[in-house]
């Protein structure tokens, strides 16, 4: 992600209100943001304090500091903009963040994570376009649903995938999850625990909750925590699985009555309730954070930026990212 960038007001721009101009060159950047980057300072016009509504003039410079969105022209990778791209020049826009033994990608929602029924493209084969000098191809050490964006963490030997596996498996990564859901959960925060099968479906596979002592059934457990709100209709969480079964936090949220916006599978509403206006129809799940031990020592602590239907859905809603907590 950019540090603080120090942008030029060009000469059609005279005239034009600060917020207007943010809205111009970053059009994801949602109006509560903006205004508190300005009451704390760090968004200046040549070096000085401003309003939304400051007229800005050409050849003033506008003083940016890192957003979390993207500018305009630089947008992210999504499943439709890689159409038609080389599989290197993909995974390199993707990249956000490299060592000598870690990648991290930010997965765009639609693109799945490894082949199947059906899967033309997917991460795992792409991979094959960045094998090293002695032929190694970088590897998979976890998994995002198809439909789920966000923090993907690839090792880039076989001896790092070893290390990453181990602390997937011994449950030392902190993964944080952020989801729009219907309806306002009864509890701000709360611990869920259940026991999920997988059953056949027309549809394909789908998890459900298992009944006492069924076979087959695994032991899930998952944190959440409400974020934001808009009046009773629909929640911001923030949500951490200690488990990774399949599906998840999916199954999870539409166990607590408050299905995940967008959901295919596990979505379900009563024939009264509308699907909120502007906002698409797409799976709102998006691995926002990981941390995890560096398989060298240290810490791996990467953020991803909210995908581009989301972010959509977090401005029409008025809802401001720094309020989980100012990762951005």
């Amino acid at each position: 992600m950019a540090g603080v960038e120090q942008i030029p007001v060009e000469a059609g721009e005279a005239g034009m209100r600060l917020d207007r101009w943010f809205k111009a060159h970053y059009p994801g950047l949602g109006f509560a943001q903006l205004q508190k980057l300005l009451r704390s300072g760090q968004v200046r016009v040549n070096g000085g304090r401003v309003k939304a509504d400051t007229r800005v003039e050409p050849g003033q410079v506008v003083r940016v500091p890192p957003l979390g969105v993207d500018r305009k022209g630089e947008g992210p990778v999504t499943a439709r903009t890689m159409r038609g791209e080389a599989d290197a020049e993909v995974l390199a826009k993707m990249l956000i963040h490299e060592d000598p033994a870690v990648y991290v990608f930010d997965k765009p929602a639609g693109l799945a994570v490894q082949g199947g029924s059906g899967v033309a493209r997917h991460v795992d084969g792409m991979l094959e376009a960045w094998r090293n000098r002695k032929g190694e191809k970088p590897r998979l050490v976890h998994r995002l649903d198809r439909d789920t964006s966000g923090v993907l963490v690839v090792a880039r030997s076989r001896l790092a995938a070893m290390k990453l596996a181990e602390a997937f498996r011994g449950r030392d990564a902190k993964k944080t999850y952020w989801a729009l859901v219907k309806g306002v959960p009864k509890k701000r925060e709360d611990r869920i625990s259940s026991w999920l099968v997988k059953e056949q479906t027309r549809d394909g596979d789908r998890m459900r909750i298992a009944r006492h002592g069924e076979e087959g059934a695994d032991h899930a457990v998952s944190h959440y925590r409400i974020v934001d709100q808009a009046g009773q209709a629909l929640s911001w969480l923030e949500m951490e699985p200690y488990t990774g079964r399949t599906h998840q936090l999916r199954v999870h949220a539409a166990h607590i009555g408050c299905p995940i916006i967008g959901d295919p599978k596990y979505f379900e509403a009563d024939t009264n309730w509308e699907f909120p206006g502007g906002i698409q129809n797409r799976l709102h799940l998006h691995a926002r954070r990981i941390v995890i031990p560096h398989p060298d020592g240290g810490v791996i602590d990467v953020t991803a930026p909210l995908p581009p239907h989301m972010r959509q859905s977090w401005n029409l809603l008025g809802f401001d990212d720094a309020t989980a907590g100012g990762e951005e």
